[in-house]
């Protein structure tokens, strides 16, 4: 047994014994290294870790992507008129800010969170959020604006990638992306709880004391906020740390759901990120197509989850109706990336699917671009909508699924979203005011942007093909030269024996 393999089976042990005590003693002879357990077995514990962690990082993230996108459901319900956001570009800094601070502190946190653990640090940072989320509610100007959007974004810098990498350490490379669906469909969630939320919040009466009187649009980030820290502060109670110290799971299957993943993984989950850890990451040629894919999806989720509120608006609708007709897209988009994510796990399959999709895209966009009947334009939302939103977990999962290591695959999640985020600086530009009604210039960046995706796609599969074809060959033989056993392992991706999945 390898020396990683000994530590985790010692932390795995302190973990039965810790459990003896509770009275439960099974296999506690039986050394992990020998542990078997049928598939009907492991299903019932994948069920059982599934319906634990799931569903709590997809409210966790619908909350995140609700606190980040509310603004633009705030801005056409008096935000903009009363903060005046429409002179000039104020609107769009006040979007870009929060996505600069975003990206600084994605790598960062994502370290921090494998040192400390998830239970406490990811539920501490959708607190931060909701608060910072309801401290929006008693702005008074743009400055103020500006310095809330900046703490949004610490806060929520650290939430989508640590929770794909909280998921990550629970599931095997088949299993993962379908979860990750879920997971990521919380934003097409978002999208249209926001919808139908503002509607509703916005009427409520205005209410609060003094010079803090609460009305309308800060109606919307008040009570949005103050739901995200209850929801917050009560997550450490369902939350598990790792696979063996899940509580709601018996000892035996504690060690099974533990076992399962070193012998797929063949490494310590429980390890510290080092700089190699950090080199193998940052050096990988398909973490950059990983990236540079999400970096151009990004620029269309992001800008639509914020701006599609206007543009239905200057379709010519009214408030309410623009607020309401934004929620059937987001339906669609979460109805269609949860059926991607699963068909991409049981076909082993991640670029194809990408390119697929993303075609779906390109032809939303160029309806958006040259179509000028407002029906029409609203149906091709759908196409957009459908086509691009499965791409974020599509491509983040593709980049950690070949990523060999629980520490290697925290450092390529983080900076594979860290780079993706530069598209949503990018998307806070495409829209502006001076483009409205019709946006030639945002569909246009958004086209290119989503045909570049086919081409990232395509290419990801011939390089990961190539790869696997070389290392069948014996080409990367080389790389085991003089290592000992555990230097080899230590290659992660880089080993002969790793196989990329297309």
């Amino acid at each position: 047994m390898m020396d990683s393999e000994k530590e985790i089976a010692q932390q795995v042990e302190q973990s039965r014994i810790n459990s003896s005590k509770d009275g439960d003693l099974s296999d506690t002879s039986v050394p992990d290294s020998e542990l078997e357990w049928s598939e009907e077995e492991e299903r019932a514990i994948r069920r059982k870790i599934d319906w634990h962690t799931v569903p709590l990082v997809t409210v966790l993230y619908m909350l995140c992507f609700l606190d980040r996108i509310n603004i633009g459901n705030a801005s056409i319900q008096g935000l903009s008129d009363e903060l005046q956001l429409n002179v000039g570009v104020r609107f769009n800094w006040a979007l870009s800010i929060f996505y600069i601070v975003y990206l600084i502190v994605e790598v960062p946190s994502n370290i921090i969170l494998k040192h400390v653990g998830p239970r406490y640090y990811l539920p501490f940072l959708v607190c931060g959020f909701g608060l910072v989320s309801l401290c929006t509610a008693f702005v008074k100007n743009f400055e103020g604006l500006m310095v809330v959007r900046v703490f949004l974004g610490i806060f929520e810098g650290g939430a989508f990638p640590g929770l794909a990498f909280f998921l990550s350490c629970f599931y095997k490379r088949n299993e993962l992306l379908f979860r990750m669906g879920i997971y990521v469909s919380a934003a097409s969630i978002a999208g249209a709880f926001g919808g139908l939320l503002a509607t509703g919040l916005s009427r409520i009466p205005e209410w609060g004391v003094g010079a803090a009187r609460i009305y309308r649009w800060r109606n919307i980030f008040f009570f949005e906020g103050l739901v995200t820290m209850l929801v917050g502060l009560a997550a450490p109670i369902w939350m598990p740390t790792t696979p063996h110290e899940a509580r709601f799971l018996t000892p035996r299957e504690r060690r099974i759901a533990a076992e399962r993943l070193i012998r797929e993984h063949k490494a310590d989950p429980a390890a510290k990120v080092t700089w190699k850890d950090l080199k193998q990451a940052v050096l990988c040629v398909h973490n950059y197509t990983c990236a540079l894919g999400f970096f151009l999806i990004n620029i269309t989720v992001q800008g639509l989850s914020v701006f599609m509120p206007t543009i239905l608006k200057d379709l010519g609708w009214t408030e309410t109706k623009a607020q309401l007709y934004s929620v059937p897209p987001y339906v669609a988009a979460c109805l269609v990336a949860i059926a991607v994510a699963y068909g991409s796990d049981k076909t082993h399959q991640r670029g194809i699917w990408l390119a697929a999709f993303s075609c779906l895209a390109i032809v939303g966009f160029a309806i958006l671009r040259w179509v000028e009947t407002p029906e029409i334009r609203y149906m091709a939302l759908y196409f957009v909508t459908v086509g691009a939103f499965p791409g974020g977990p599509g491509f983040l999962s593709w980049a950690m699924n070949n990523s060999a290591g629980p520490s290697v695959r925290a450092v390529s999640s983080g900076y594979v979203v860290t780079l993706g985020t530069i598209g949503g600086i990018v998307a806070t530009w495409t829209y502006t005011k001076d483009d409205a009604p019709k946006y030639h210039t945002g569909h246009t960046i958004n086209l290119c942007g989503q045909i570049g995706a086919v081409l990232l796609s395509i290419f990801g599969i011939f390089y990961c093909m190539y790869e696997n074809k070389a290392r069948a060959a014996g080409k990367r033989d080389a790389r085991l030269e003089g290592l000992t056993e555990k230097e080899q392992e230590g290659l992660g991706n880089r080993h002969p024996r790793f196989r990329y999945w297309t």
